[in-house]
């Protein structure tokens, strides 16, 4: 029996108990249950009115219930260059470097680690500025960033791994795909950003001169504890939440104001008010000789999937996975279809061995030099 979830309600295959209810749901409520068939067991007035604006909102919010497998490695700690990165390892076999996105932290893979750790180690740390790692005043720009996990794997010993970035941190895989091509083994791009102009208006409206101060009335402390205290309700009662769950763990982190800091230096090193300023569209032939993998959420509302077939058109031999019904958070909203799709590439594709030399033919292949 398959069941799903919205706040303050579990639904499974319709029985006795669905007819019972039939009062306590909206027209489009019992409309959805009826063609499903589907019942819904409620918990109390708020619940009732929550799960009836679940059923009034966009499936891509509603998360089929699973068994949840915690994530078991500790967060560990390392100091680079006197700044203190946080960093989750796991698991034994060929190394898979996991990146987060703008505001997250490598709390966004914890529905695929546990099922990786098997037959890799993953590797997949707080950026810097972001979860628990430092937030120094200092350069967030993508170079920065990827000079940083550089640094991060030699500390580590790790001389190659499959670089799986989603977001902003498909930006930094590519970054260090750019830079340190002997890092790099295999490209995993999910709704990546650096593809395109195009990505959601609030975004851009973070990046306005003077946002940063108006971002404590934005995200007041009082509405995180608030919504902290919700989603620990839920959670208690077996409900998950899926893609808010992950966009309120980004909406707390900017209580904090040196999480605000070091978010607004970050977005504005990529996005402007207009749009996106750094694309790597006209230098992903770099990235051909390398097995690459675009994982993208069809109903993506933070970076539109048009990008995803985009950059597979500039990529040769790159793969191209579109999971239908996720938004801008497969491995959140679809951890199975993520998982596979990345299991499977992972097993049928050879690591590539590139060097600076690689780079500099390939630059020369496509450069108009004249004496």
């Amino acid at each position: 029996m398959q069941s799903w979830s919205c706040p303050g309600a579990t639904f499974a295959p319709a029985g006795p108990v669905g007819a019972s209810r039939a009062a306590t749901a909206t027209p489009a409520a019992r409309r959805i249950r009826t063609q499903a068939g589907y019942r819904v067991s409620l918990r109390g007035t708020e619940c009732r009115r929550l799960v009836n604006r679940c059923f009034d909102a966009p499936a891509t919010l509603l998360a089929p219930l699973g068994n949840d497998v915690a994530m078991e490695g500790p967060i560990q700690h390392v100091s680079i260059h006197g700044h203190d990165m946080a960093y989750r390892m796991e698991g034994s076999g060929p190394v898979l470097l996991l990146l987060h996105g703008i505001a997250g932290s490598s709390r966004t893979w914890r529905d695929v680690i546990p099922h990786l750790t098997d037959r890799f180690t993953v590797i997949a740390p707080d950026l810097m500025g972001h979860g628990l790692s430092e937030k120094p005043v200092g350069d967030y720009s993508l170079g920065a960033f990827a000079s940083g996990i550089r640094d991060l794997l030699e500390v580590l010993d790790i001389e190659q791994a499959s670089v799986i970035g989603q977001s902003f941190g498909g930006g930094v895989a590519m970054q260090l795909a750019y830079q340190h091509p002997e890092l790099c083994d295999r490209l995993v791009l999910v709704d990546s950003g650096g593809l395109g102009r195009e990505v959601n208006w609030m975004l851009r409206f973070m990046t306005l001169p003077g946002s940063e101060y108006l971002m404590p009335a934005i995200f007041p402390r009082f509405v995180r504890d608030w919504g902290d205290s919700l989603f620990r309700f839920t959670n208690d009662r077996g409900i998950r939440l899926s893609r808010i769950t992950e966009m309120w763990s980004a909406y707390a982190s900017l209580a904090e104001s040196e999480n605000r800091q070091a978010f607004a230096r970050t977005i504005r090193a990529v996005i402007d008010p207009g749009g996106q300023t750094v694309s790597a569209m006209d230098r992903l032939y770099l990235a051909s000789p390398m097995p690459t993998l675009i994982i993208w959420g069809d109903r993506d509302d933070i970076i539109p999937v048009s990008h995803a077939h985009a950059a597979h058109q500039a990529i040769p031999g790159s793969r191209l996975v579109i999971i239908e019904g996720a938004g801008h958070f497969p491995q959140i909203e679809a951890p199975e279809q993520f998982v596979s799709a990345l299991v499977d590439f992972m097993g049928s594709t050879e690591p590539a061995r590139l060097g600076a030399e690689d780079r500099q033919r390939m630059l020369k292949e496509r450069s108009d030099l004249r004496p």
